[in-house]
């Protein structure tokens, strides 16, 4: 459809220097949805529909959080992203003793099949598009996800989304790891093998920037170390002898959307530059679709202050601006009150409002890749380029990514950089409104959502109940056969993994099976 200005004047799809007096014909930068993607991936961007709005929520028992996304859902949202709590996240039940005070606290609690029927209850999933932001028991969680689809009568081929499935920088920034790196990335191929025949439009993984930047990395290290961490991906999938061209267009991004837009805005068309320049050059990828890097943003939640939290609407705003103008494929807006507790419902609709602002009354989305062309985005894209590649020649040299993390390297960048970052803000060189600048003699108060304590009692009776009613016998043959696929590395683990599930085994079950055989990550600092 034609755009216009308010004023009348026709908005072009596209901007290129021919539209320019003194043309240069050798326009190094490409076109929209060509190689290498500096432009965007596709050739009409936002100009033909919008990106997916994918807002993440989870909390307290999986039917609360079913509640939650149906409302999102009602109120225009495109796309399901699920948060689970800490224990599910670490592979323990909620009635484990590691559990205790966590249960339900920063996301949903899944502890079986049952829960997760019960989170997506009413919810067609051959329908929605569902990202799971899960990491260390991410096979787990995808199966559990395909045994409920397949109760509702929906084909893996009929599935749509993505699973995070980035352990590599849980070593790195997060901490929420269960398995050594070794048998982690043998995790990881096994589902990139399950899903090119079983969920073959599954997204099979999501290699996460967002969680280092969170950490204090700068853009540059986000970058770097994130397409660091896809190489060793990429290398693990080929040496088990898959072709990079079977599983690579299956592998997507997540990064963060801070309030410096010029220089995010720069970092998302350096990331795509770099990224196709490497499947193209690197591992001899010929699908444009293995070259391309799609990525799902998330506003910067580091960002957010408990100081006037209303400010961060604001601040929000800035962020998925940038994120929309830099290209992502969908985004989650944070809300406004998160810095205090969990998004109260108003807020998480006020969210969700933020993308529908931008993406119905701006002119943003009328043309591809509105600030090619700027000298200083220009300037910003080839100066951050170079940077994150100078940062990613260093994690080579000192052995890959696995190498680098068992070294310390990356960990000991992204605190480098998170301590001066710290100490700008501290001395007022590097200003925050309300915190440094601009405060208030006395805040207003908020009441805060609050995650009922009970959660937990609940989890555990439905735990208890679940072992009185299902066959022991068979969860038993099921945990043991699923032992033994673990010790032979030939051997797909996944498809033994979901019959232990099938049989209602639990996820704390399943991962300590999987513990008895790979061992627990201890990290190298706590040895």
């Amino acid at each position: 459809m034609a755009r216009s200005t308010e004023s009348g004047l026709p908005i072009r799809p596209v901007y290129g220097p021919e539209n320019l007096a003194g043309w240069d014909p050798a326009d190094r930068l490409g076109t929209p949805g060509s190689f290498p993607f500096t432009r965007g991936i596709h050739p009409t961007m936002y100009t033909g529909r919008p990106w997916t709005m994918r807002q993440y929520a989870g909390f307290g028992t999986a039917a609360e959080s079913n509640a939650r996304y149906r409302q999102l859902i009602e109120h225009g949202g495109h796309g399901l992203s699920v948060a689970f709590d800490l224990p599910t996240q670490m592979g323990h039940d909620s009635d484990a003793p590691l559990a205790s005070g966590e249960v339900g606290k920063v996301g949903v609690a899944v502890d079986s099949v049952e829960d997760m029927r019960e989170l997506f209850a009413g919810i067609p999933l051959g329908e929605v598009s569902t990202s799971m932001t899960i990491n260390a028991p991410a096979a787990v969680l995808l199966l559990l996800y395909q045994l409920v689809a397949e109760e509702q009568g929906v084909p893996g081929d009929r599935l749509t989304g993505t699973v995070q499935n980035d352990v590599l920088k849980e070593y790195i920034a997060r901490g929420t790891y269960i398995f050594p790196p070794k048998p982690s990335l043998r995790l990881t191929a096994d589902i990139f093998a399950y899903c090119r025949t079983e969920l073959p439009r599954w997204n099979t993984i999501s290699v996460s920037g967002y969680h280092m930047a969170e950490a204090g990395a700068s853009p540059a290290q986000e970058v770097a170390f994130t397409l660091a961490d896809a190489v060793e991906y990429v290398r693990t999938a080929v040496a088990a002898g898959m072709a990079v061209d079977d599983f690579a267009p299956r592998i997507s991004f997540f990064f963060v959307a801070r309030t410096t837009l010029l220089e995010e805005v720069a970092k998302f068309r350096a990331a795509r530059r770099i990224w196709a320049r490497i499947m193209r050059d690197e591992f001899g990828a010929h699908d444009p679709k293995s070259q391309m890097l799609r990525f799902h943003t998330q506003t910067a939640g580091v960002q957010l202050t408990a100081q006037q939290p209303e400010v961060n609407l604001a601040r929000v705003t800035v962020q998925a601006l940038a994120a929309v103008l830099g290209g992502t494929q969908s985004l989650h807006t944070n809300s406004f009150d998160e810095a205090l507790a969990l998004p109260s419902d108003k807020a998480a609709r006020l969210a969700l409002r933020t993308q529908q602002v931008l993406a119905y009354e701006t002119d943003v989305p009328a043309t591809v890749d509105p600030f090619a062309g700027s000298y200083v985005v220009e300037s910003l894209t080839d100066e951050l380029e170079f940077a994150a590649l100078e940062l990613m020649d260093e994690v080579e040299g000192r052995g890959g990514a696995v190498a680098a993390i068992e070294q310390g390297f990356q960990k000991a960048e992204i605190e480098r950089n998170a301590y001066r970052v710290a100490q700008e803000t501290e001395r007022g060189e590097r200003v925050v409104v309300g915190v440094n600048r601009f405060r208030l003699d006395e805040e207003e108060h908020y009441e805060p959502l609050r995650v009922d304590p009970a959660i937990e009692t609940r989890q555990r009776e439905r735990l208890a109940r679940l072992r009185a009613e299902r066959d022991g016998t068979a969860v038993a043959a099921a945990l043991d056969v699923l032992r033994d696929a673990a010790r032979d590395p030939s051997r797909n683990v996944l498809p033994p993994l979901k019959e232990a599930l099938r049989a209602r085994a639990t996820v704390g079950e399943v991962c300590g099976a999987l513990r008895d055989v790979w061992g627990s990550h201890t990290p190298a600092e706590a040895l």
